[in-house]
């Protein structure tokens, strides 16, 4: 479902009229859904390690260097080096005296900081991506902005969960008549995704919804 259909789906969970072209979205309720649409979208993907988030690639360590700069966009969750992980460490001091303890890594600034190597390295990583949406060509990207946009977040599971949050989100009244519903329905596809895509079992991700 891509960003106009979303915005659709929650004009009418809303009782509102429905937009025919992105252009038509001009009023004020408008523009409140595709920013908390985003707002949300963005506190999914970013709350947890999410599977669906996971990608992979590769950063060259030139010899006799101890630093090179972090291109990865997103959180690492593993680094290998000619197979053998390396575990991170947030003490980067031993890194810059040359001192680090073998098998572990750092980062300070905009580096990676690791140990020297005589010889040219490739640093195989594997991260989750900071980017919550895709455009119609399939490149990633931060957030929802044209009509054909759609969320990173895995169907059946992001029509519910961006819909029904947008809307308790927008409302912000647990008085307000539909409200129950769309938090039942929200908090069943939260349940869905984290039994069906979360990355391990033991990192059970929690979204909270807070009223404006």
């Amino acid at each position: 479902m891509n960003y106009l259909e979303l915005i659709n789906r929650c004009l009418l969970e809303l009782n509102y009229k429905k937009v025919n072209a992105f252009s038509e979205l001009v009023k004020n309720d408008h523009k409140r859904i595709m920013n908390i649409l985003n707002i949300i979208n963005k506190e999914i993907c970013n709350t947890e390690a999410w599977n669906f988030l996971l990608r992979r690639t590769r950063i060259k360590l030139p010899a006799h260097t101890t630093e090179v700069t972090n291109s990865v966009n997103g959180r690492i969750k593993y680094l290998f080096i000619d197979g053998k992980r390396y575990d991170f460490t947030e003490d980067f001091e031993p890194f810059l005296s040359k001192s680090a303890k073998s098998g572990t890594y750092s980062s300070f600034s905009d580096k990676l900081l690791l140990p020297e190597f005589d010889k040219d390295v490739m640093l195989d990583i594997i991260y989750y991506t900071r980017f919550c949406a895709n455009d119609v060509s399939n490149n990633e990207k931060f957030e929802l902005e044209n009509a054909t946009d759609s969320s990173l977040i895995p169907e059946p599971f992001a029509e519910q969960l961006l819909v029904y949050g947008t809307c308790l989100r927008l409302k912000g009244n647990p008085q307000y008549y539909r409200f129950s519903y769309w938090m039942s329905m929200y908090k069943e596809a939260l349940a869905n995704l984290r039994s069906k895509t979360a990355a391990s079992t033991e990192n059970a991700p929690v979204i909270n919804l807070f009223r404006n």
